[in-house]
């Protein structure tokens, strides 16, 4: 396990290096690097005052030493600067990140506290009209764009109804009211996920000889469903649980942006139509560090959630 835990971690190291230098590559292989700082410096420099740039930003040095004090800006907390205002990323980054946590988190744990309920009940009740609207439940938490969701829902139950706020957080305070529209837009897709994936685990579980024994045996029916059944079945989804939450944060562009939500997705969107380099190369960092923290908790969860693995 230790072994496995180190080789791990490794590949995940190397992954997000990977992901740096591409980073940094597609900053210097699409163009000339100045005219991504150009804008933030002012039009109309000097020879002797391009170079003075060129000088400061390390532009004057091969690839490999650009890339060198580039990481080494990064590892020391150097997050770069805003392009549009000159001012540090880390502080913006962390008011941010924090809007966008709390909307995924609520949104992963309705998404699995609901789905998994249902994949259940859609199992046991197999070709029922539960098991039918199960079914076209997940469906369309699949199929269903969240934008589309998200506007039909602002439509409906804050304009025509005036139910609920549009979710956009307040600046004075945000009340549980805001979080209702774009939690649920936003969870429908995990629900949708959960319900499938524990609706099959549990059919095959059902169909298992052991199960079969169990209710020869005279086992009551809630103790096959819920001990000999659920129990096995609620492997996949938990290990499906910790790359979800990382689907949801950074799947949470559209919801942010249709919610005008103040969180690293909506910022993303904003750095695209102002040509902010600096900030989607944040993000992007940001996404994939996400992905590779939550893909590396997710293959230990594997060995810690059922005993029958091992790892050589």
């Amino acid at each position: 396990m230790t072994r496995f835990i180190i080789r791990r971690s490794f590949t995940a190291l190397l992954s997000l290096v990977v992901v740096t230098m591409l980073i940094f590559g597609i900053s210097r292989f699409y163009g000339d690097p100045m005219a991504l700082y150009v804008p933030a410096e002012g039009y109309g420099l000097s020879v002797e005052e391009q170079a003075k740039v060129r000088a400061r930003l390390h532009l004057d040095k091969p690839f490999p030493v650009q890339y060198a004090y580039w990481l080494g800006n990064l590892l020391s907390g150097d997050l770069g600067t805003d392009l549009e205002d000159r001012q540090p990323l880390g502080p913006k980054l962390q008011k941010r990140i924090l809007p966008t946590l709390m909307l995924a988190g609520l949104a992963w744990v309705i998404g699995g506290g609901i789905g998994i309920p249902l994949g259940v009940l859609s199992a046991i009740k197999r070709g029922s009209i539960w098991d039918f609207l199960g079914r076209g439940f997940a469906v369309l938490g699949h199929s269903v764009p969240q934008f589309w969701v998200g506007m039909v829902g602002i439509l409906v139950f804050s304009v025509w109804l005036g139910l609920l706020p549009s979710g956009t957080m307040g600046i004075y305070g945000t009340s549980w009211r805001n979080f209702v529209l774009p939690v649920a837009v936003l969870g429908w897709s995990p629900m949708a996920a959960y319900l499938r994936l524990t609706r099959s685990a549990m059919l095959e579980i059902l169909d298992s000889e052991y199960v079969t024994f169990a209710r020869a045996k005279g086992v009551r029916p809630i103790a096959v469903i819920w001990k000999h059944s659920f129990r096995n079945a609620l492997i996949p989804p938990l290990t499906l649980s910790g790359l979800q939450l990382a689907v949801l944060i950074t799947g949470s562009v559209a919801v942010e942006t249709v919610f005008a939500w103040p969180g690293i997705g909506r910022w993303a969107v904003q750095a695209v139509w102002t040509n902010n380099f600096n900030v989607l190369a944040l993000v992007t960092l940001v996404f994939s560090a996400g992905f590779a923290v939550m893909s590396f908790l997710v293959d230990i969860l594997y060995g810690v959630v059922d005993p029958r693995i091992r790892y050589e």
